[in-house]
């Protein structure tokens, strides 16, 4: 009897201790989830912190070089600036702007047609792997890289020397229609890879075929996508300097034709700030450079909406 009465007291102070044992292990989960909750937390913060600080310091370097540009160029943007003729006392950037949109209208000329339809190839047409496609992919990845001044070593050798176009308006249009190319190429295929493959099934469902589905449906679509890449081929051609000087040459005239030579913003820009004669009225050229982009991302940014409505 008493060996039976031992037994059962044992067994109750087992269960008593298993008892207070999971009483007492509640409260350190509890804790630690309580303390992992507040590691996230203060992780979380931390980082939201430095995604802040990043914005507000590319933010701040932003405002201050667009500070900086104006406060020198303002002061110059005088009427004679903007003469139609560049004489050695009245440095007129007349010239350059007009030399600036015949070179962009011409380069987006030939790279778009282009750039856009190898585009609706890879991604609508080719096979997913297809060796030739990759091939494709890889060389274009490896032209967006390329520095500036190769491409203006290629176009000087081959349409200023080889094809004896000299130093002209078309032969740095060409120059720089290559130069936008991959560009063009690689952001007009992610667009249409960005739109739903349930509109192309809904279009081959009503009975529609491939080239309609594409021209009809995909494409736009894929519209905002391709006048961002177009915006930043924009900006590339009429941004570009190294690339021109040895294909379009300095000339600080109105061209009468496609084959004579003409200087651009950015290269009137970089002649007059190296001469060191006529500083302000390049910071003048840059406040003029900065207002024509800002004026063609706001309208391509405009008819971006309208079409996409």
């Amino acid at each position: 009897m008493m060996k039976n009465e031992l037994g059962i007291g044992e067994a109750a102070k087992t269960l008593f201790a298993l008892a207070n044992n999971g009483a007492e292990a509640e409260p350190r989960k509890a804790r630690r989830q309580l303390a992992g909750a507040t590691s996230m937390k203060t992780k979380s913060l931390l980082a939201r912190s430095g995604v802040y600080l990043c914005a507000s310091v590319t933010l701040g370097i932003l405002l201050f070089m667009l500070g900086y540009i104006l406060a020198k160029g303002i002061p110059y943007l005088e009427p004679s600036l903007f003469a139609l003729e560049y004489t050695s006392e009245n440095c007129s950037v007349t010239p350059a702007l007009v030399n600036t949109l015949l070179m962009t209208i011409l380069a987006l000329l030939i790279a778009c047609p282009l750039g856009i339809g190898s585009a609706i190839y890879l991604a609508e047409y080719s096979k997913k792997k297809n060796r030739f496609v990759r091939i494709v992919r890889l060389t274009t990845e490896t032209l967006t890289g390329i520095p500036s001044i190769i491409y203006g070593l290629f176009g000087m050798l081959l349409f200023v020397g080889f094809l004896h176009w000299g130093y002209s308006i078309l032969a740095g249009s060409c120059t720089v229609a290559i130069m936008i190319l991959p560009v063009i190429m690689r952001t007009t295929e992610e667009a249409l890879y960005s739109v739903p493959d349930s509109l192309r099934e809904g279009s081959y469902g009503l009975g529609a075929g491939k080239l309609r589905t594409v021209f009809r449906i995909v494409l736009p679509g894929a519209i905002p996508g391709i006048l961002g890449g177009i915006i930043l081929a924009i900006g590339r051609v009429v941004g570009e300097t190294a690339a021109l000087i040895y294909t379009s040459g300095t000339v600080a005239q109105i061209p009468g034709g496609l084959f004579e030579s003409g200087r651009t913003l950015a290269v009137h820009m970089y002649v007059l700030s190296s001469e060191g004669l006529h500083t302000g009225q390049a910071f003048a050229t840059s406040v003029v450079l900065l207002l024509m982009v800002s004026g063609i991302n706001l309208l391509a940014g405009i008819a971006a909406r309208k079409i996409g409505k």
